[in-house]
């Protein structure tokens, strides 16, 4: 689904990240952790196209086709969405209109935006005095209208409360389980990972990627009790990990 070779990128003149390599195939959702300003919204970024990310070196692939010079746009219509932190106010763009944009028909429109408790906001400009659980909502909903066969999403559980994260990991599991669907989820706190399950993990430190493992939730309990750096170092033990025979990132 998802392939990324050597891939080095730069913001301006800082290189972000290093010879990053990763595969997705269909059907998986891997969860990617690190510290803050580590450059995993940069990754996110990189793979959806956006233009302030430079790639320097390497290529990206999604469903075998070559897609580093590909822009944005080209990129979603292949079957790639995304869910940002931070989404931009829209003002003079109503939320039904962009639903429609994303893919909706127009008779569609009302049924999914009920589905994410959005019906009073479709005649809104997009996100504009959105709070922080309407943000993810509406974020989900214009990707179900897209249903994209590779979800990215970036801190799903930021700004939003218990109820608010419990719908976004409904929805998002809605859109991943489609048929051959797969995911790449950045979080610290792990929440979205009690609605989504996950079959990968990777811990990306200081602009690379230094540990990948199959046990996803032994690696959160891992960051928990002894911090990202004994997990790099091969210093964090959990009990009972039999995928990794109690050693998660051994190096």
């Amino acid at each position: 689904m998802l392939k990324i070779e050597n891939l080095t990128v730069a913001i301006g003149d800082k290189q972000v990240l290093r010879n990053i390599n990763l595969e997705i195939a269909p059907g998986e959702t891997h969860v990617l952790f690190g510290p803050n300003g580590t450059g995993k919204s940069t990754l996110l970024g990189t793979i959806m196209g956006f233009e302030r990310y430079k790639v320097v070196s390497g290529k990206i692939y999604f469903k075998g086709k070559n897609i580093t010079d590909l822009p944005c746009f080209e990129r979603a219509k292949l079957g790639i969405g995304v869910m940002i932190q931070r989404p931009p106010t829209i003002r003079g763009l109503s939320l039904r209109k962009m639903v429609e944009l994303c893919g909706a028909k127009a008779e569609q429109v009302d049924k999914l935006a009920k589905t994410m408790e959005m019906q009073n906001f479709l005649d809104r400009s997009v996100n504009e005095g959105f709070s922080g659980g309407e943000l993810k909502r509406a974020e989900l909903l214009q990707l179900m209208a897209q249903n994209p066969e590779m979800l990215l999403l970036d801190e799903p559980e930021s700004g939003v409360d218990i109820e608010n994260i419990a719908l976004v990991g409904h929805v998002a599991k809605q859109i991943i389980q489609g048929q051959g669907h797969s995911a790449l989820i950045i979080t610290h706190l792990g929440h979205i990972l009690n609605y989504v399950p996950a079959t990968h993990a990777h811990i990306l430190y200081n602009g690379e990627i230094t540990c990948q493992q199959d046990a996803p939730m032994e690696v959160l309990k891992c960051i928990e009790q002894s911090g990202y750096s004994a997990c790099v170092a091969g210093k964090c033990v959990v009990d009972k990990c039999a995928s990794c025979n109690n050693k998660l990132c051994g190096r």
